[in-house]
């Protein structure tokens, strides 16, 4: 392909993005999923070579890949994209810190309406790329953690502490009493939610992009003066997906977070998967394990937590999930950072052949 080929093609991308109008377009229909759980792996920015071949050697077919700063460009997610598929892969997502767990947008800060317009071109850069899918995080205060502690063998994990725990996102920390110098009321976070989620629905079925939107990590009911209660229990997603009232807004159901929670989400993680299942609502998984529900939890090894995750798997065939499933939050262990994430994978795939053999027996 010519250089004037490749600058053309981008162009022609580029305007697709930018000449969008969510008062006047219509709908693009969402792609359907097709049939069967889709095993993804996550790999760092820019898509290395080893890390396509990694993906590869386990048998997965598909990736996620984060971006942040000037890497969140239509024209990086083309050129990722591209690299992906000629190592034989497929891209699920891509993502970006730029627009994920936004504090102006959840607490109502200046800069909001910039950064509400900035998630906006996220999407049409996404859909001019090519994807159908972005994962979505509300927190105003970040994710919150602990000093890491260790799990069996020794292997370092992410803990939370309550009483030590701080936030943490994009480089920034956020600390109590008030990690926002005030407490905000359940009410003001709902009136952000609604400004948001109403300018960005419009945007998302324009351009054809499925939002699967991640529960707050930890699901405590309030941190630092900031509720938790819109993506912390199961309610508050439903009241949420209905103030959304889209076929383009969804979940990203991340397990291990849902069994943080404990008591505090209203209903176990395989309730949430029957119930946002029939729904259809149900788009990616992130299939981990902890140690306990908080106060205090270590993040563990995939078959060393408090939950059966032949369970879940087995909850997940039942319900007909037809999204993708990543493993997250892997525990390191002895050799490079791969080792952890192989263990990973390789746990979750005989999970699913198991379960597959027996969900097809008489």
């Amino acid at each position: 392909m010519s250089e004037s080929t490749t600058r053309r093609d981008f162009s022609r991308l580029a305007l697709a993005a930018a000449a969008a109008s969510p008062l006047t377009a219509a709908k693009k229909p969402l792609v359907p999923l097709t049939p069967g759980m889709k095993l993804s792996l996550q790999i760092p920015t820019g898509a290395p070579d080893d890390d396509l071949i990694f993906a590869k050697q386990m048998g997965v077919e598909w990736v996620n890949i984060p971006t942040s700063g000037d890497q969140s460009t239509l024209e990086n997610f083309v050129r990722l994209k591209k690299k992906v598929e000629a190592a034989g892969l497929k891209v699920w997502n891509i993502g970006s810190s730029n627009v994920h767990n936004m504090p102006e947008v959840t607490l109502n800060l200046p800069g909001r309406d910039a950064k509400i317009e900035e998630y906006k071109q996220f999407l049409r850069n996404l859909a001019a790329a090519g994807l159908t899918y972005t994962t979505y995080a509300h927190m105003g205060n970040g994710i919150w953690s602990s000093e890491r502690e260790t799990t069996r063998g020794g292997a370092s994990a992410r803990a939370f502490r309550q009483e030590t725990a701080k936030g943490y996102w994009a480089n920034k920390v956020f600390e109590g009493p008030l990690s926002h110098g005030r407490r905000y009321s359940k009410e003001e976070l709902w009136e952000n939610y609604t400004y948001f989620i109403k300018q960005v629905v419009p945007v998302a079925e324009e351009v054809g992009i499925r939002i699967g939107i991640h529960p707050d990590d930890p699901p405590v009911p309030e941190l630092a003066g900031v509720p938790r209660n819109i993506f912390g229990n199961f309610d508050g997603y439903m009241k949420a997906l209905e103030i959304a009232n889209s076929p383009n807004i969804g979940v990203c159901l991340c397990c291990g977070t849902w069994m943080e929670g404990g008591k505090y989400t209203g209903k176990d993680v395989f309730g949430a998967i029957r119930e946002f299942g029939k729904m259809g609502k149900l788009w990616k998984i992130h299939f981990r394990n902890v140690s306990a529900p908080i106060p205090y939890f270590v993040e563990t090894f995939v078959d060393n937590g408090y939950t059966d995750m032949y369970k879940v798997m087995k909850t997940l065939r039942e319900v007909d999930f037809r999204g993708n499933l990543i493993a997250d939050h892997v525990p390191s262990m002895v050799g490079d950072r791969r080792t952890g994430w192989a263990f990973s994978i390789g746990y979750i795939k005989a999970l699913m052949t198991a379960v597959n053999a027996d969900y097809r027996k008489p």
